[in-house]
């Protein structure tokens, strides 16, 4: 039977390790991003499409760890977002980046409202959440900048939406090495004792 403290230790291993996940698909997409895709507008479209889809799996995948989504609203209410999201996206393409760009303006906002949530809420737990809730702020003002964008006639593209990935692999990054500098100093303190 698992103890009290191997849980939590099991539940840290996963958030670091869904850290580190959302990292590395973050950091893959905003290469992609800046360099194949900006001459391939097909796979930027489904790059497009695929980036909130991503954020739902993961959304879903990460709750789904830790009681689901009925318990954890924040994620939940993220999933449901990032799900519209990708459908809004593929079905506004059509009709061009200005209206792309808008989509996700809105969901910036509202998905950073929904991830500085959530990591308020895991800081009792797990610590370690500062980076989390700086990013789903910093997330909100990318939406207004993309909103902003999307409103103006300059020519946009996925690479304007590029950055605020890479802003979000950043903080998935340094989140993911918080926990594991956090946990390397309990074993150390534990190994000392």
């Amino acid at each position: 039977m698992k103890t009290i403290s191997d849980a939590k230790a099991a539940d840290r291993d996963w958030l670091k390790t869904y850290y580190y996940l959302r990292f590395a698909v973050s950091a893959i997409w905003v290469a992609l991003a800046f360099t194949v895709a900006k001459a391939m507008p097909p796979l930027a479209a489904v790059m497009l499409v695929v980036y909130p889809a991503w954020d739902a799996l993961a959304n879903y995948l990460d709750a789904s760890r830790s009681g689901g989504l009925t318990r954890n609203k924040t994620q939940m209410l993220n999933f449901v977002v990032s799900i519209a999201t990708a459908v809004a996206v593929a079905a506004t393409l059509p009709q061009g980046m200005h209206a792309v760009l808008q989509i996700f303006g809105v969901w910036a906002v509202l998905s950073g409202l929904f991830q500085l949530l959530t990591g308020a809420r895991r800081w009792k737990s797990y610590g370690a959440q500062w980076a989390m809730i700086l990013s789903g702020a910093q997330s909100g003002l990318a939406g207004a900048h993309m909103l902003s964008k999307a409103a103006g006639t300059a020519s946009v593209s996925i690479a304007d939406i590029a950055p605020y990935a890479a802003f979000g692999a950043f903080y998935f990054l340094i989140s993911a090495v918080s926990l594991t500098i956090s946990d390397a100093r309990r074993r150390s303190k534990a190994f000392a004792a």
